[in-house]
């Protein structure tokens, strides 16, 4: 499996001024979807720390394509897209009713040491989902 799909209401909390969802959710949204396809590859923080490795977003590029409005069902996809020597590319998407698309984002994430924060190569657990 490498694409994950994970689902999310927006709630009272995540709207502003104008009544949609706040642009900074977004990020917290997309957040929720990596760790999400973290834990279902198996790679939660604990066994790729235990592996000499943390990954860290170096590069977030989102593009909002339609407003999230309170009490909208959100679906957050997430893929591995790219993979380099020391960092990778994952892309996602964020869906509401009928598949419509309301955001969707690139992040470019290095792999690096836990102790020493220098990058280090991309760890073939990782890399070996590459869509």
């Amino acid at each position: 499996m490498t694409v994950t799909k994970m689902m999310t209401p927006v709630r009272c909390t995540e709207i502003d001024v104008n009544g949609h969802v706040n642009n900074a959710k977004y990020l917290e949204y997309y957040e929720w979807g990596r760790e999400d396809w973290y834990e279902k590859h198996n790679l939660p923080y604990e066994v790729l720390r235990e592996a000499g490795v943390v990954t860290v977003v170096a590069r977030a590029e989102v593009d909002y394509r339609a407003a999230a409005k309170q009490n909208d069902e959100l679906t957050i996809t997430t893929w591995l897209s790219e993979v380099g020597r020391k960092s990778f590319r994952m892309k996602q998407q964020i869906t509401g009713a009928n598949g419509r698309l309301v955001s969707e984002a690139v992040f470019v994430i290095v792999t690096t040491d836990p102790e020493t924060g220098n990058p280090v190569f991309v760890p073939e657990t990782i890399s070996k989902h590459l869509q």
